[in-house]
């Protein structure tokens, strides 16, 4: 049977949408994405509702899940990184949300995101496919 996984978004502003993911009903780690953008390229958080996801190889990422058959984007995936324009319309994982020095100052951010990552793909390593389910609660 594949896992249960739910993106749950929790608020959004300039420094980025924030949210949850959920695994088997259970909080796994913090997500970051863009703000909605009209679900342009690269630049929007997807908009909500119920998404497959397949396991990819990427040249950037290796082994990760790609969020399919959002209408209009394509190489939608889960990987590692700390800031919003990091995303490039995708969804990061992190331990937690905080705050971080980058190139634009000090700003919001999930943090631990690489062990966090390898912590998603050991979790669902069994798993070719599952469904993800988007929600708002703003």
């Amino acid at each position: 049977m594949d896992p249960i996984v739910e993106l749950i978004r929790l608020e959004t502003g300039p420094e980025g949408t924030f949210g949850s993911l959920r695994i088997q009903k259970r909080i796994f780690c913090s997500t970051l994405e863009p703000q909605d953008r009209q679900n342009t390229p690269n630049l929007s958080s997807i908009p909500t509702g119920q998404y497959p996801c397949k396991r990819v190889a990427s040249a950037r990422f290796s082994e990760t899940f790609e969020i399919c058959d959002v209408f209009g984007r394509t190489l939608i995936r889960f990987h590692p990184g700390n800031w919003v324009d990091q995303t490039l319309g995708c969804v990061l994982l992190g331990e937690s949300i905080g705050k971080l020095r980058g190139r634009q100052g000090i700003s919001r951010a999930v943090l631990n995101s690489g062990n966090t990552f390898r912590a998603f793909m050991a979790m669902v390593a069994a798993y070719e496919r599952f469904h993800l389910t988007v929600t708002e609660h703003y």
